[in-house]
């Protein structure tokens, strides 16, 4: 989506101006990736119009493959706009104007499947499945069991103002449980599915999938695997694709099948102190971060951290997208001992620091 952030606090009543920029949960993942050297595709729909346009233009931009965009002549871009509160408080309003979008049109009739599934890694969101009938039936034909099926990613990402379904709750599980790799946040869970007790709850709820990071806001997140701790999934490429904020395909490299009786294991692992500037997009940061350390074959102590540093960049800048550290920058963060990682604290322009302990204010 192209989204329109305010241009002061308050209300949107009050709002005077807006900034345009670019959204989207799929889409954020890829552009993430892009920019720390893994190959994405972004695939989708946008309509044909100048918001089309901007889109394409600015995720290309961060080196994301968009020839398998789709342009609708009949439907437009969808839009959003929001205030500058926090989300999950009485401050923050988000108004959407996606009915009737090119995304929420997406189909498995009219989206290039081959494209799509051409990634070793198939990164999706909650968010289509909430914007149509044919976008939930699309996310089902993905994540149906078959050849050719890459190993697949996908962020519950609960939504209650883009649902209008009474089953909302339930059609995030059933996704969810048939995915390889599901990422929800402990609030989420909550709101969603009525689960409370911590990751533990969430992970007798959600047993099936092989990975499951249960984030936890400014306490970390904890992962729930199982059989070996490592496993590349591959050494480089990613592929991705969505609409605005509609379907990721992200690919790299073969994880291979998860044994449902190999062994479990988990890990909790503290988020750094942040100064946070605004939390839209840290969640797709996140997922990006530990997508990164799964496709480098990471062991789950560094994955979890990438995804925390992903994070904090989003976290430190006011709009949805934020590039990440460089590549040599954030391995030097997560590589530091458990005490070191503890006094980090990250603030804005934390990512353009040279070395490692600009950043980390070390009392």
């Amino acid at each position: 989506m192209v989204t329109f952030l305010p241009s002061r606090p308050g209300r949107l009543a009050d709002v005077p101006s807006f900034d345009r920029a670019i959204g989207g949960a799929e889409s954020n993942v890829a552009c993430a990736l892009a920019a720390f050297g893994h190959r994405a595709r972004w695939a989708g729909r946008v309509g044909a119009d100048g918001f089309g346009d901007h889109l394409l233009e600015r995720i290309a931009g961060y080196g994301v493959d968009v020839s398998s965009v789709r342009r609708d002549p009949d439907r437009p871009t969808g839009v959003y706009f929001r205030t500058a509160g926090e989300r999950g408080t009485g401050a923050h309003e988000v108004a959407y104007y996606r009915a009737g979008s090119a995304a929420s049109a997406m189909s498995a009739r009219n989206m290039d499947l081959v494209a799509v599934r051409a990634g070793r890694v198939l990164h999706l969101s909650g968010i289509t499945a909430a914007l149509s009938d044919d976008c939930r039936e699309l996310l089902r034909e993905l994540l149906a069991p078959g050849p050719g099926r890459p190993l697949i990613s996908f962020d519950v990402n609960h939504r209650p103002h883009l649902w209008r379904h009474a089953d909302g709750g339930a059609i995030l599980r059933e996704l969810a449980r048939a995915a390889d790799i599901v990422f929800v946040g402990e609030d989420e869970a909550e709101h969603a599915w009525g689960i409370t007790g911590g990751p533990e709850a969430i992970r007798a709820a959600l047993p099936e999938p092989g990975l499951l990071v249960v984030k936890q806001g400014a306490r970390g997140a904890t992962a729930f695997g199982r059989g070996p701790y490592a496993g590349a999934v591959g050494s480089g490429a990613v592929g991705s694709g969505a609409v605005g904020s509609e379907v990721v395909n992200a690919g790299s490299a073969d994880a291979g099948s998860v044994d449902a009786g190999s062994p479990s294991w988990s890990h909790h692992e503290p988020a750094p102190r942040t100064a946070v500037v605004a939390t839209t997009g840290a969640g797709d940061a996140f997922a990006a971060g530990f997508l990164s350390g799964t496709l480098r074959g990471l062991p789950p102590r560094d994955r979890v951290r990438h995804g925390h540093l992903f994070a904090a960049a989003a976290l430190t800048t006011p709009g949805d997208l934020a590039a990440p550290p460089s590549r040599d920058h954030a391995d030097r963060l997560a590589a530091l001992d458990d005490d070191a990682w503890g006094r980090l604290r990250l603030g804005p322009g934390w990512t353009q620091a040279d070395r490692a302990p600009k950043e980390a204010n070390i009392p």
